[in-house]
C-alpha cells in the first residue's frame, strides 16, 4: 500500500487570514493525486506542501462560491505549463463540478490568456451517485444542503482480501510458495491441493469522505457513513450556531456529532470563519462528541488511520 494522506494546502472559509489561505485540499491514495475546492492561493500552497499539480489525477469542486474555486485558473494554467515541458505530455485531468455551474466553470476555465494545454476534461455533476473509477478508487458524489448547489465527495477503495500468516503456517506453505499460491490460484501440497481463498480473509476497503458547506443532512451522512477519514467543514463553532443556521453552515459540535452517529473514524476540521484566530477552540469543542478529532492548519498533513 502506497501513502494515503490528506493534505490541507488553506483551512480558512469566505475570507483569508494572515494565518489561513483560502480553503484547498489535495488527497494522495496510492497511485492517485485528487485536488479538491482549489480555493485562491492553491498554487503557492502546493508548492510549499510539495504537492506536484502535474501529478493530479483529478480535481473536484463542491460549489462556486469564491473559496471553494478561485483557484481553479492556476491551477488549470500552471498544468498547462508543465504539460508543454512534459516530453510525452500529461494524461487527462478531469474536473468535476455541479453542473448547473457551468457558466461559472466556463470563466474560471478561460479567466485570463494562456495557451491551453492542460488536457482538462470537464465532469460536469448532475446528480448524487457515482461518478467515476480513479486508480482502483470509486468516486461517488451527494447532494448538500447550501443556498447553492452543492456536492460532497467520497472515494472509496473496494474491499479485498489479504493473506493470513497463521493460515499460511497451519498448510505449511512459505517462501516462494506463497506468490505461486497467489498467481495461480491452487497449490499442491503435501496435505493435498489448498486454494488460495482457504488462506485469505476479508479486507475492508479504506475510505474517505469529503464535506463542504452544508447543513448537517442525509447526505452528508450517507458520504460519511463509516468511512475512515471525514474531512468536514466547521466554520463555526456552536455559540453562533443560529449563524450556522442561517447562512447554512456546520458548527464544530455538529459536526462532531454527525461523524460519531455515522461511524466516521478519524474526523478532520477545516474551513474556519475569520472571526476565530485560533484553532484550539474548534478542538476542545469537537472532542466532547468524537474521540479522534484533527484540526486543520495550513500545511497540515493527517494520515489515513491504519485498516483496522
Amino acid at each position: 500500500m502506497g501513502s494515503r494522506q490528506f493534505i490541507a494546502l488553506g483551512t480558512s472559509s469566505m475570507a483569508p487570514t494572515r494565518y489561513r489561505a483560502h480553503n484547498s485540499y489535495a488527497v494522495r491514495w496510492d497511485d492517485q493525486l485528487v485536488l479538491f475546492d482549489p480555493g485562491e492561493g492553491t498554487q503557492r500552497g502546493c508548492t510549499l506542501a510539495g504537492v506536484a499539480i502535474a501529478r493530479a489525477t483529478a480535481v473536484c469542486l463542491t460549489h462556486f462560491h469564491g473559496d471553494h474555486c478561485l483557484g481553479l485558473p492556476g491551477v488549470i494554467q500552471r498544468r498547462s505549463i508543465d504539460n508543454a515541458a512534459h516530453p510525452r505530455g500529461l494524461p487527462e485531468l478531469p474536473v468535476f463540478y455541479p453542473a448547473d455551474g457551468q457558466e461559472y466553470f466556463d470563466r474560471l476555465r478561460h479567466a485570463s490568456i494562456f495557451h491551453d494545454e492542460s488536457q482538462v476534461v470537464e465532469q460536469p455533476v448532475h446528480k448524487a451517485g457515482p461518478l467515476a473509477t480513479l486508480g482502483k478508487l470509486e468516486l461517488s458524489a451527494a447532494a448538500l444542503v447550501h443556498p447553492d448547489t452543492t456536492f460532497g465527495y467520497r472515494l472509496q477503495e473496494p474491499d479485498g482480501f489479504r493473506v493470513d500468516p497463521e493460515k499460511l503456517a497451519a498448510f505449511e506453505i512459505d517462501g516462494a510458495d506463497v506468490g505461486r499460491l497467489l498467481a495461480q490460484g491452487t497449490l499442491e501440497t503435501p496435505n493435498g491441493t489448498v486454494g488460495a481463498e482457504q488462506v485469505q480473509v476479508p479486507l475492508k476497503g479504506q475510505s474517505m469522505a469529503f464535506v463542504m458547506d452544508t447543513i448537517p443532512c442525509d447526505g452528508a451522512r450517507e458520504l460519511a457513513a463509516d468511512v475512515d477519514l471525514l474531512v468536514i467543514e466547521s466554520t463555526y463553532l456552536e455559540t453562533e450556531s443560529e449563524l450556522a443556521a442561517k447562512y447554512m453552515h456546520t458548527t464544530a459540535r455538529q459536526a462532531a456529532t454527525l461523524a460519531t452517529e455515522v461511524g466516521a473514524r478519524r474526523l478532520v476540521l477545516t474551513h474556519f470563519s475569520a472571526r476565530y484566530p485560533r484553532n484550539d477552540v474548534f478542538y476542545d469543542e469537537a472532542s466532547q462528541f468524537h474521540d479522534d478529532v484533527v484540526v486543520a492548519e495550513d500545511l497540515l498533513t493527517v494520515d489515513v488511520p491504519a485498516r483496522r
